[in-house]
């Protein structure tokens, strides 16, 4: 992992905290960079926060581009509403109210796990908003998505009794079934913990867990947004990972042929976190990638 991730608490102290009309509650929100650079937005997974980039976004931001983030509601510093109707068409919509609120006409996006479902609803809505797409490892293909045994319990009958008996090792134990050869510091999966916990959080996992229906409900939608997207397209995929790792990579080659694809395989196979798990190699090739793009796209 790179020297340069942030700890939650520094994070935290970098971003603000904002209300959007329609919205129950407030939602977190950073953005990293100079005020006219390269508009880009990061899309995080469940069950953690926008956390996950904090090792990404000093590559990005030196480089000249703007980088937005945002927990998504129900998620890290994000109000977390109980009971609540959780959904990814509401948290599409939060996305494009931090659009406007920052003044995003355009943007690249970067989506990684329940931030693809976000990303390919965003993709079927508008594409031409989105200058280039970057995948990393998520459910992108419902068929192929193979839930850990802890997001089949949190999302089946008995969820809400799992989601009060979840403590700090139980979660631990989750998060590392999905990583690859390199453990993850003890310093980092404490800030995941605190992260999915934070404003009485873990009693809303049940309900965000419904997703997994909404991309199986949504498949033809989401895929049919991936299969026609017409602008730069990238996928940085981790093998090892037991949910969306290997499995899936004929089928990106098929649904998307046109994409680069990236295939963390290396000396070290990596896992359900490309981002942080080898974050000295996602964060220049990511910055290399929107540079290119972005000059082309001007030029």
């Amino acid at each position: 992992m790179a020297s340069t991730m942030q700890s939650r608490e520094h994070w935290i102290a970098g971003g603000t905290r904002q209300s959007f009309s329609g919205f129950h509650g407030t939602v977190f929100l950073r953005q990293d960079g100079p005020v006219d650079g390269h508009p880009v937005t990061l899309l995080h997974g469940f069950p953690t926060s926008s956390h996950d980039w904090a090792a990404i976004v000093p590559d990005l931001a030196a480089a000249g581009h703007r980088v937005t983030t945002a927990d998504f509601l129900g998620f890290g510093e994000s109000d977390k509403p109980y009971p609540h109707d959780y959904s990814i068409f509401e948290q599409a919509n939060l996305i494009e109210a931090v659009w406007d609120f920052t003044g995003s006409e355009c943007t690249a996006l970067v989506a990684h796990d329940y931030g693809v479902s976000v990303g390919q609803e965003l993709l079927a809505r508008n594409p031409d908003r989105i200058t280039s797409m970057t995948w990393l490892n998520g459910g992108i293909f419902p068929d192929l998505h193979r839930p850990i045994p802890e997001q089949k319990l949190l999302s089946g009958p008995a969820g809400a009794e799992a989601a009060e008996q979840l403590d700090e090792e139980k979660f631990i134990i989750s998060i590392n079934r999905l990583i690859g050869e390199r453990p993850l510091p003890q310093e980092l999966l404490h800030d995941m913990w605190l992260s999915a916990r934070a404003r009485d959080g873990l009693r809303v996992f049940p309900l965000i867990l419904h997703y997994m229906e909404e991309r199986r409900e949504n498949s033809v939608r989401w895929t049919d947004a991936l299969r026609s997207y017409g602008g730069p397209e990238q996928f940085i995929w981790g093998p090892a990972d037991p949910i969306s790792g290997a499995h899936v990579i004929p089928r990106i080659r098929e649904v998307a042929p046109q994409a680069k694809l990236t295939v963390l395989d290396g000396n070290s196979s990596i896992g359900h976190f490309p981002q942080i798990e080898a974050a000295e190699i996602v964060g220049p090739m990511l910055t290399d990638w929107l540079n290119s793009t972005w000059a082309a796209r001007m030029g």
